[in-house]
């Protein structure tokens, strides 16, 4: 197999492992957005968005130490930071979706406001997919180029002295 088979696989394998968690958080979110909805008199929307910011919080958890486990860990007030401003990104693309099913277009029956909050989490996910892994969670060189530019420095360090100079 070529390199880029091995790419494609680590790919399908990320893919997976952000499934499983966005899986977990897309449980998390729904079942925080039923319970308070139905056990509180919050608007719809609001309700969304305390579910949205608990999956989160979830979904850092998550991704942090399975999805991107093997990712940079340096810098992890910057990782949060950027993790927090894309999730509120699509904490506004998901409850939009659901804000304009709601009161663009009255449909706001249980059944209703799950379908539209199903279909924002789809397409913030989507978002925040490209994002967490572009911005957020760095990849770390991949290990043919770290020995690729060890075995470089070997062999230059190996070189006399005078070989070495660059003019």
């Amino acid at each position: 197999m070529g390199r880029g088979s091995s790419g494609l696989r680590r790919l399908v394998h990320e893919i997976a492992k952000f499934g499983a968690v966005g899986g977990a958080g897309l449980l998390v979110n729904l079942l925080v957005f039923n319970l308070v909805r139905h056990t509180t008199d919050l608007q719809v929307v609001r309700a969304s968005v305390i579910a949205t910011v608990v999956a989160i919080v979830s979904n850092y958890i998550g991704f942090r130490y399975f999805t991107y486990r093997d990712r940079d860990k340096s810098g992890r007030t910057k990782e949060l930071t950027l993790f927090l401003l894309f999730s509120a990104v699509g904490l506004v693309i998901e409850n939009g979706v659901l804000y304009v099913a709601t009161y663009g277009f009255g449909w706001d029956s249980p059944l209703e406001s799950n379908v539209f909050k199903f279909l924002g989490i789809g397409i913030a996910t989507l978002f925040r997919f490209w994002s967490y892994r572009t911005w957020v969670f760095k990849a770390l060189p991949a290990p043919e180029l770290v020995a690729s530019a060890e075995q470089i420095v070997a062999e230059a360090e190996r070189r006399p002295r005078s070989e070495q100079r660059v003019s």
